[in-house]
């Protein structure tokens, strides 16, 4: 959890005699948005679920395991919010994650439905600084079925996997993550990953282009010091071209971002925000694929939170704004997707047992 909120720092556990303690903790969350203007075909305002959820994981030994179980949405900025019933459906079922792990001194391997190493942002709204996910998350992969080493060398943390990239089920991804920690303030990772060949299939959670991607790159330097977290990233991602695909150009997206949580001394109260940019390469007529709001367009976000947590109960509101340019007709927001901007207001509450 990257804050401002915390997990419960004492969950329920029971131990198993000749295997070890097992935990149980979970979230349960309620969200209430609206966004201005509403999107094609959707009302205004939504009151929802966001996460009903059960995590159940053994941290030491040599064996290790976590499983998470339940409901779930993923609010995102700049694009209509899906609720968590039909989520569960299109994404990643009733348990988005879970793996194995195996552990020997600095070295790990686990297997399984795998969060991604890719992004500076997590999937579910209680990871989060901001209750929506921004526009560069949406351009990256969120849960992989795969397999993934881990080592760490003093100050230096090494990932690598081979996965299913956006979940396709076709295992030709390849990902890594190298991450210094420079000192206690500072940190800095380089992140990688690719479709290594091209997959010609699509769902839901299978976004063709993005997952026809040749490369993904980020770069992201974290500070923190007393009250202050804040982190930077730059991502690059290229596809691949093909018939088969429906790309007949290779197509990029760039962005940037800022995400900041400011911890207000001795009270309850976390401020974070965000503040993002990202350009889409080509245009309508040379083959480039639409990877934003129509080929060649562009867009940045500005979202603030402020959050209160007392104990495992919280509450948090949110305003975010996204506005684009060079956009395609429809492509945007609102009713017609003509618009070229939209704010969404947000209030998020639950508890993180």
């Amino acid at each position: 959890m990257e804050g401002p909120l915390a997990a419960n720092v004492k969950p329920l556990s029971f131990d198993v005699p000749d295997f070890g303690k097992i935990y149980v903790s979970g979230a349960i969350t309620a969200i209430a948005l609206g966004d201005s203007p509403a999107f094609a075909g959707q009302k205004s305002g939504f009151a929802d679920l966001s996460n009903a959820q059960v995590f159940v994981q053994k941290v030491d030994g040599a064996f290790q395991f976590f499983a998470q179980g339940g409901t779930y949405s993923f609010p995102t900025v700049g694009v209509p919010y899906t609720r968590s019933g039909a989520t569960n459906t299109a994404l990643f079922g009733a348990l988005p994650q879970a793996f194995v792990k195996f552990v020997s001194g600095n070295f790990s391997i686990e297997a399984g439905k795998l969060p991604t190493l890719i992004g500076a942002e997590y999937g579910f709204t209680f990871e989060n600084m901001n209750i929506s996910r921004g526009l560069l998350w949406n351009q990256e992969p969120l849960v992989s079925r795969g397999i993934q080493a881990n080592y760490t060398a003093g100050p230096v943390a090494l990932s690598a996997s081979w996965n299913d990239g956006f979940y396709s089920d076709r295992f030709n991804w390849g990902s890594a993550s190298a991450a210094w920690t420079i000192n206690s303030s500072n940190t800095l990772a380089v992140i990688f990953g690719g479709n290594f060949g091209t997959t010609a299939y699509g769902t839901s959670a299978t976004p063709v282009a993005q997952n026809n991607d040749k490369q993904l790159w980020n770069v992201i330097y974290s500070y923190t010091s007393g009250p202050w977290l804040a982190q930077g990233y730059y991502q690059y991602a290229d596809t691949a071209t093909g018939t088969a695909i429906g790309i007949g150009k290779a197509s990029s997206t760039s962005g940037v971002g800022v995400l900041v949580n400011y911890a207000v001394p001795n009270t309850s109260w976390n401020l974070s925000g965000r503040i993002e940019n990202i350009t889409s390469s080509g245009s309508a007529t040379d083959g480039s694929a639409n990877l934003l709001y129509g080929q060649g367009s562009k867009a940045w976000s500005f979202t603030v939170t402020p959050t209160y947590q007392s104990g495992v109960f919280f509450t948090r509101g949110e305003i975010s704004w996204v506005s684009a340019s060079s956009t395609a007709a429809g492509s945007a927001f609102g009713s017609t997707g003509n618009s070229k901007s939209t704010a969404r207001f947000a209030v998020e509450t639950g508890i993180l047992f």
